[in-house]
């Protein structure tokens, strides 16, 4: 059961650098801490003609290409959330103003362990207002292809995610979780992003994966690891897609509810999160 019955941010201010993932561009982040309900913000420091700011919303979401991106009206856009979000997930962190130098967040090792590390020296602060959580009332489901998604009532947020890939070295994975801030230290947050060999060619020549290497990303090609460290889990693959998916759902604030996804990624994440919203007798704001 989450145990966080009031808002949080941080007690101070965090600073972090490294190479964008997919603009391959060196930015800078400033974590910094923010007043009750003013939400999570991204503020892009590097744009000044036009409203820089993006706020945190299921609305804000405008490409589940291999990763999740955000915008705000006037066009302003910041990618490569989800490891950021999920981290906040997992901290129980309401509000928070995030200023960037740049149009991603930066890749670092491709897992949430940096971020959890930063926010655990800078230190988590307790509010004085009432957390609001979204209540799963009734199940909803989504599928894409041959891939599905459930979101079905709980009293605490459970993760129960499958995958299922042709190459050998992934294979069929399943990790279930009820992430609290232990939980995901241990089993989540050093779980690191992936690509398969041939995809890379792919993704570089449509824009992508330019600050892509192997100290950021796990490459797999058939059945071989390409890392020369090797996997950090057994099932790292599948812890990863767990973290993708703890993010993608943060997207719309804390969740009390049971998620089942098979063969999912960003796109079957957020199709799942608007479904819901858009269902109004599946789901209620309470306090705990």
């Amino acid at each position: 059961m989450y145990s966080f019955s009031t808002q949080s941010t941080i007690a101070s201010v965090i600073d972090l650098s490294g190479i964008e993932l997919h603009n391959g561009n060196f930015t800078k982040l400033k974590m910094l801490p923010a007043d009750v309900n003013v939400g999570i913000n991204f503020i892009r420091k590097d744009i000044t003609d036009r409203d820089n700011i993006i706020k945190l919303t299921p609305n804000s979401v405008s490409s589940v290409s291999n990763c999740t991106s955000l915008s705000n009206a006037a066009g302003v856009k910041i990618s490569t959330v989800e490891h950021l979000l999920a981290t906040l997930s997992a901290c129980g962190i309401d509000n928070m103003n995030i200023e960037i130098f740049g149009g991603e967040i930066p890749a670092l090792d491709g897992s949430a362990e940096t971020f959890l590390k930063v926010i655990e020296i800078a230190k988590i602060k307790k509010q004085s207002s009432a957390r609001r959580y979204v209540k799963v009332l009734n199940p909803i489901e989504v599928s894409i292809n041959d891939s599905f998604a459930i979101i079905e009532p709980s009293n605490q947020f459970e993760l129960d995610v499958t995958i299922d890939f042709d190459e050998k070295a992934i294979g069929k994975q399943n990790f279930k979780i009820a992430p609290n801030i232990n939980s995901f230290k241990k089993n989540l947050a050093s779980a690191r992003t992936f690509a398969r060999l041939h995809e890379v060619s792919s993704l570089r020549a449509s824009g992508l994966s330019k600050g892509g290497s192997l100290e950021n990303t796990i490459v797999v090609d058939e059945e071989k690891i390409l890392n020369p460290e090797g996997l950090r889990f057994a099932n790292e693959f599948v812890r990863h897609k767990t973290l993708d998916l703890m993010g993608d759902l943060y997207v719309g604030g804390p969740i009390l509810g049971k998620v089942i996804t098979f063969k999912g990624g960003h796109k079957l994440n957020h199709a799942l999160l608007v479904a819901l919203y858009s269902s109004a007798d599946s789901w209620k704001f309470i306090n705990l």
